[in-house]
């Protein structure tokens, strides 16, 4: 199944075509919107000339900084979103031979793959439990035990940008994301004291 998260053809394919563009895309989805941040990968490839991980890795850092602040930014925090980007090409080039593959074909289990994802920059477990199921679902990367490590991720239905695999499923996950939020505002508005 070909990736389809951005809206953009020319964006989704570098996804599609690159483990360390679509693992890149992960940790830029951050107070951002999904789409924009699976987009990150595709302008620094159109700015920077490459998304090689060792390209990426060995770049001076004001510079790749000022290349991810450019308009449109690469995120809504360029400059410390530059800087983990740099990070996490630096542990694919050094820990993986710059194979971001290896992160997860290499894995001995499912809590084992969870294990290092979460050692990634930009990476806590609700992140880390997300980009499994990704790899489960839309990448057939399915290491014993991944439902149990990704908990409701698993399941069918639109959590995260792992069920996105067209506009309409984009949007089915916007709306139980705010679903979520608006349940939690609630539950927390309901302790208050009048």
């Amino acid at each position: 199944m070909a990736i389809q998260i951005t809206g953009d053809a020319a964006a989704d394919q570098i996804l599609d075509e690159s483990s360390f563009a679509l693992l890149a895309g992960m940790m830029l989805d951050q107070q951002y919107p999904m789409e924009h941040a699976f987009r990150g990968p595709a302008k620094v490839t159109a700015r920077f000339g490459s998304f090689d991980p060792a390209a990426i890795a060995a770049a001076d850092p004001e510079e790749f900084a000022a290349m991810a602040a450019t308009t449109p930014a690469i995120h809504r925090f360029p400059g410390s979103m530059s800087t983990k980007l740099q990070e996490l090409a630096r542990i694919v080039t050094d820990d993986y031979d710059g194979d971001a593959s290896r992160l997860w074909t290499e894995a001995s289990d499912a809590k084992d793959l969870l294990r290092r994802i979460m050692a990634l920059p930009g990476f806590g477990k609700q992140k880390a439990q997300i980009f499994v199921a990704l790899l489960a679902k839309q990448r057939g990367v399915r290491p014993d035990g991944w439902e149990g490590v990704v908990g409701d991720y698993a399941l069918d239905g639109y959590r995260s940008v792992a069920d996105v695999v067209d506009p309409a499923s984009l949007q089915k996950v916007r709306d139980y994301k705010k679903q979520k939020k608006a349940a939690a505002k609630s539950t927390a508005g309901a302790g208050a004291v009048d």
